[in-house]
């Protein structure tokens, strides 16, 4: 079942399926930042490098089971399964768009 996501946000879970990192980072705006667990990664470069870390660490997949507007932010609840502890979480995905790009993403339990 595919859920209904603004485009940027569906293209940055389509890449993200594929390890896509230099498509992923194509969703984003230039000056866009990224919040997951704790850090900060700023730019489009950074937000690429901050995935494909990500990627390299550990095996996981995520899978949107919903998405909702919430004001100005489009609010994505992924089932993230992986060979991490505790794995499979629910993780909550904030989007801000701008422009037809993502500008932010925070990414909370």
């Amino acid at each position: 079942m595919q859920i209904p996501m603004p485009p940027p946000v569906q293209l940055y879970f389509q890449s993200e399926a594929f390890d896509d990192t230099r498509r992923m980072a194509e969703c984003f705006t230039a000056d866009a930042v990224v919040t997951d667990e704790r850090r900060t990664h700023k730019g489009r470069e950074a937000i690429r490098a901050w995935k494909t870390e990500a990627k390299a660490a550990t095996k996981y997949q995520v899978t949107p089971v919903s998405a909702e507007p919430d004001g100005e932010r489009v609010v994505v609840v992924g089932r993230v399964e992986g060979d991490f502890p505790g794995s499979p979480v629910m993780l909550r995905h904030l989007f801000d768009l701008e422009g037809g790009l993502i500008s932010a993403l925070e990414i909370r339990a």
